[in-house]
């Protein structure tokens, strides 16, 4: 792959990395985003975190070979544990699902005590980001969402502030779907509901098909209701 050029998923996390930041890509794969980070002046260095040997090495050659290796550390551990307290200024995290994303945060979230920026990319429930932010003191400033190669994925911005801010209306709705991406509800937005609503009345139908238990009225008023917040929203 050509360091100079992202995917259209890593662009969008690349475009929200203010200036002079020091990076920490946790996650970082083949460290595709801080060699395109450092390549375009946009941080003074960076971290690539890595816990698997394989992404790990390829992080490594993939610096290397850049030429890059004074201005980008590869380093093997897990989450956040790559990181010194205070260390990185902006912290991204692409490419896992909301829970882990959600997960990583909590485990480190005392190394993220001069962190300035947090840009996550979920690639489902980002919901579970969002519950992290408003109970960790992260006020959410920016959202967006795109397709790219027929996979729907969202870009979360987090500085710290008042997390409470972005929930003003609607907060259950705004937790589940995103409270900027709902403001500006987009095609790409709708189509991603709709398709969350079309599976949600998938699972539904195979409850009736097993039973009445008590486990499963639950699920089905679950589903109920985020089906009637997404119609409501699409209205």
């Amino acid at each position: 792959m050509n360091i100079e050029k992202l995917s259209k998923r890593l662009e969008a996390v690349a475009s929200y990395i203010p200036s002079k930041s020091i990076l920490a890509d946790i996650g970082s794969d083949h460290a595709y985003l801080p060699c395109y980070a450092v390549i375009n002046g946009l941080v003074l260095k960076a971290i690539a975190g890595e816990v698997v040997e394989g992404p790990y090495q390829s992080a490594r050659n993939q610096v290397l070979s850049a030429g890059l290796e004074n201005k980008i550390e590869v380093r093997k551990g897990d989450g956040l544990d790559v990181l010194n307290p205070g260390e990185a200024t902006t912290v991204t995290i692409a490419g896992m699902g909301g829970p882990l994303i959600a997960s990583i945060l909590e485990r480190g979230k005392d190394k993220l005590e001069k962190t300035e920026r947090l840009i996550l990319q979920p690639n489902i429930h980002a919901i579970s980001i969002r519950q992290w932010l408003l109970s960790n003191g992260w006020q959410l400033i920016k959202e967006q969402i795109l397709e790219e190669d027929g996979k729907i994925y969202e870009v979360l911005v987090a500085e710290k502030g008042n997390p409470d801010l972005p929930y003003q209306e609607n907060k259950e709705a705004a937790l589940l779907m995103g409270p900027f991406l709902l403001k500006e509800m987009n095609s790409t937005f709708v189509k991603k509901w709709d398709h969350e609503k079309n599976h949600w009345l998938q699972i539904l139908k195979q409850l009736e098909l097993s039973g009445e238990s008590e486990g499963n009225q639950q699920k089905k008023q679950e589903i109920l209701s985020k089906i009637s917040m997404v119609e409501e929203a699409l209205k």
